[in-house]
């Protein structure tokens, strides 16, 4: 199967929005021997993020950071970019754009899963009055947090291409659709108001949400049965259910070789990114089984207490520093949480204005040309939202790490 059928809307040099798809808010600095397109260097941008690192370090579904054969939010990633890629090659379209963003989609993911982005939900209502959605928290993440070491070994913001930080925005898998569609330039980033809102601007945008649903039902369902959630009996019944077209349905690479063979024979310009019928409804039938079996599940209710409890309790012991007197405060519960302070310390030193940092924070400071997001801190608005970003760039480890110093220590005045 090799049609091409998309190859005359592609992402490429000839398509007409090509300046618009591949402008960056900033000029990228240049190389003359640099042999990567413009979207490759986006790839490897984020490859080289830190924010990218700590992802195989993040829940993916279930909480099992000593198990090392649980799928992370890492390895999801890999699955997405593997289906994306696969499909793109076959219809004609940007395979760069489509690996690039695979890659920065999920940058944007809270610790601990879907729970973690369900608790700082609420801690941004309640502190930020405004929502939390992990799709817009990767757009955030890439134009304003994570920092990349220049040629000089100054860290500037990574500065990605329009295209790739429109496929991070709108990639929501969570929404059921098919033959899916771009949305047009006429349609700017700023108008996202909820996930899934609008498609993509590119189809290689639009592949990449169809293949992050392809390749999370599956994986899942492994896992779950790996860890003991899935009865035999569940087991038949989702073969009862959805096994009609293959009774090897369970197996992630099964549902991943067939969507992808169907999306590649069904899909063109005029009908858009389409999975047949049968594997449409099949896709929603596992989708369906796993949220009643698997994300429901009551042996997952203890995670869902503990994340709470370890992401709030984080919060409300930086958040009660807030004060005038912030950097003195902070020292002082230095030697109560060390690693906790140290490291907050160090955010805040990167994303406000130098003349407001003490001494001992300027060297940081100093190597950081990059948006100060935080301004001079002069609203507890703007300090929630600082720690409200610290938590959601942890790993599910640091996370607990910095807990188990509070029940250590606990705060001082």
């Amino acid at each position: 199967m090799n049609e091409q059928k998309f190859s005359a809307v592609a992402a490429t040099p000839a398509n007409p929005d090509w300046e618009q798809l591949t402008s960056r808010e900033q000029p990228l600095y240049d190389r003359p021997d640099d042999i990567r397109s413009p979207f490759m260097r986006d790839y490897t941008r984020i490859l080289h993020s830190t924010a990218y690192r700590r992802l195989k370090h993040k829940t993916q579904v279930f909480f099992n950071t000593d198990n090392d054969h649980i799928c992370t939010r890492m390895e999801h990633v890999s699955h997405v970019e593997s289906v994306s890629a696969s499909i793109a090659i076959a219809l004609g379209l940007n395979e760069e754009l489509t690996r690039a963003i695979s890659m920065g989609h999920d940058l944007g993911h809270a610790p601990f899963g879907h729970q973690g982005e369900v608790t700082i939900r609420e801690l941004s209502e309640q502190y930020l009055k405004k929502d939390f959605w992990h799709e817009q928290n990767g757009l955030r993440f890439v134009d304003n947090i994570e920092l990349l070491e220049d040629s000089y070994r100054v860290n500037q913001n990574l500065n990605l291409t329009y295209a790739v930080r429109d496929g991070i925005l709108s990639h929501c898998g969570e929404v059921d659709q098919n033959g899916i569609k771009p949305r047009g330039l006429d349609i700017p980033i700023q108008d996202f108001d909820k996930p899934g809102k609008y498609q993509a601007i590119t189809w290689e945008g639009c592949v990449v949400k169809m293949a992050d649903k392809i390749a999370y039902v599956g994986r899942d369902i492994e896992d779950a049965i790996s860890l003991g959630i899935l009865s035999d009996a569940d087991q038949e019944e989702l073969h009862q259910m959805a096994g009609i077209f293959d009774r090897n349905v369970v197996n992630t690479t099964v549902i991943m070789h067939n969507m992808i063979l169907d999306i590649c024979k069904n899909s063109d310009p005029k009908q858009g990114i389409l999975l047949s019928p049968c594997f449409a409804q099949q896709l929603e039938t596992i989708k369906t089984f796993n949220y009643e079996h698997i994300y429901h599940h009551k042996r997952l209710e203890p995670y869902v207490h503990y994340s709470e409890l370890v992401i709030k309790e984080i919060f409300h012991f930086l958040y009660a520093l807030y004060d005038d007197n912030l950097w003195k405060i902070l020292h002082a519960n230095h030697p109560y949480a060390p690693t906790l302070v140290s490291t907050f310390e160090g955010w805040l030193a990167k994303f406000t204005l130098p003349e407001i940092l003490p001494e001992y924070l300027r060297t940081t400071a100093d190597r950081c040309n990059n948006r100060k997001i935080y301004g001079s801190l002069q609203t507890e608005t703007l300090y929630a939202q600082a720690i409200i970003d610290y938590i959601s760039g942890m790993t599910d480890r640091f996370a607990i790490t910095v807990f188990n110093e509070l029940l250590t220590f606990g705060f001082r005045e």
